[in-house]
């Protein structure tokens, strides 16, 4: 069986330096909020082009933290509406519940899945403050067209980066297009912990060290509690582990755009709908989703073929039942996109021969 995603493996080829990196870690002592999470945010904001980074204990936590530190500010309050695609998966939307706001969908375009800037503006109203494009599967949102209509209305830009590390669109990378991003480093993802993990990017000050006191029980200073906090931090071990993989993302990134360039050049089964992409950079290839008609049949002949697959997503946001005040609303490219998606084996440790045979089974389907 060709695995759709073999972590194991795929943290094999760190394995002597994951065990350095531990080592060091069980040598310092120091645990949570040492040397190893300041030096991760350090190198990841380098990464990514931005002043600032805050390492958090999850991808949820970190759009949470963005969010309610904008309320702090009083930039946002209870209530306010948000701007955020209707097919992202569903922490997106989460988030913004959690904060105390209103999330607000809006359809994608069936080309790339990405938010459709065009489809904006008969949302807004006097409550909206803020959009939350998705860099959904690994590709960037059209960040010129939504950067310039935020400017002219107002309105914060928050990046979900949770699927786009390293991806680059103008010369900058994803985290540094907009006015804060959040990132996952879920173990599935590009760059993945060997645990929980997520991160902040940020070029304001004020924001970042709003965010760094409310991850932190809402303390600057110990005992001192500036906000009603929580308790959302990278832990050590995490942070060493991402230093280590960091090292090696773009170049696991390239492997992914290979293999997706395979796939694009090589599925010619008319029954299989390839993705759009945009421009080579501005995709990293988190998941290679392609739309068929006949899910179903095509994921039981590739099981039977001996290639896992795996649906992102099978429900649609207003579909689940934690959302069941939108259950009579339509969103039908979102629905049509839920209903025919499915993730092909894209991971870097792919043998070129493998990737053959996936396409080879595809063609005969």
């Amino acid at each position: 069986m060709i695995s759709f995603l073999d972590l194991k493996a795929i943290n094999n080829e760190f394995k002597a330096d994951l065990k350095a990196a531990y080592e060091e870690v069980i040598e310092a002592g120091w645990y949570i909020l040492g040397k190893q999470n300041e030096s991760f945010e350090k190198e990841f904001a380098e990464y990514c082009g931005t002043s600032y980074c805050l390492g958090v204990a999850n991808g949820l936590d970190a759009l949470i933290l963005i969010l309610e530190a904008y309320k702090e500010l009083g930039v946002l309050t209870d209530g306010d509406e948000v701007i955020v695609p209707s097919n992202t998966y569903i922490a997106s939307i989460l988030a913004i519940s959690k904060a105390g706001l209103k999330p607000v969908l809006v359809e994608p375009s069936l080309k790339d899945y990405l938010l459709d800037p065009d489809k904006i503006e008969p949302f807004l109203n006097a409550r909206t403050r803020a959009i939350m494009p998705v860099h959904l599967y690994g590709q960037l949102c059209n960040m010129p067209a939504i950067n310039s209509f935020a400017s002219k209305y107002n309105l914060k830009i928050i990046e979900d980066s949770a699927q786009s590390h390293g991806a680059i669109q103008n010369g900058k990378r994803s985290g540094n297009l907009g006015d804060a991003s959040a990132f996952s480093f879920y173990p599935g993802k590009n760059l993945g912990a060997l645990g929980d993990g997520g991160a902040i990017t940020t070029n304001d000050e004020v924001l970042y060290r709003t965010i760094k006191a409310l991850r932190n029980y809402g303390s600057e200073e110990k005992y001192k509690h500036l906000f009603k906090g929580v308790n959302s931090r990278l832990d050590e071990l995490q942070a060493a582990f991402l230093r280590v993989k960091l090292r090696k993302l773009d170049e696991s990134n390239e492997k992914r755009r290979q293999i997706a360039n395979f796939y694009l050049n090589n599925i010619l089964n008319s029954a299989v709908k390839l993705p759009s992409l945009n421009c080579p950079e501005s995709h990293v290839w988190h998941l290679f989703v392609v739309r068929v008609d006949e899910r179903q049949e095509f994921q039981q002949f590739l099981t039977q073929n001996g290639i896992q697959t795996i649906i992102h997503y099978p429900i649609a946001p207003h579909k689940q039942k934690a959302y069941g005040e939108w259950q009579n609303l339509s969103y039908p490219i979102a629905e049509s996109i839920h209903k025919t998606v499915i993730s092909l084996p894209i991971s870097p440790i792919l043998s070129d021969i493998e990737v053959k045979t996936i396409v080879e089974v595809i063609n005969s389907f």
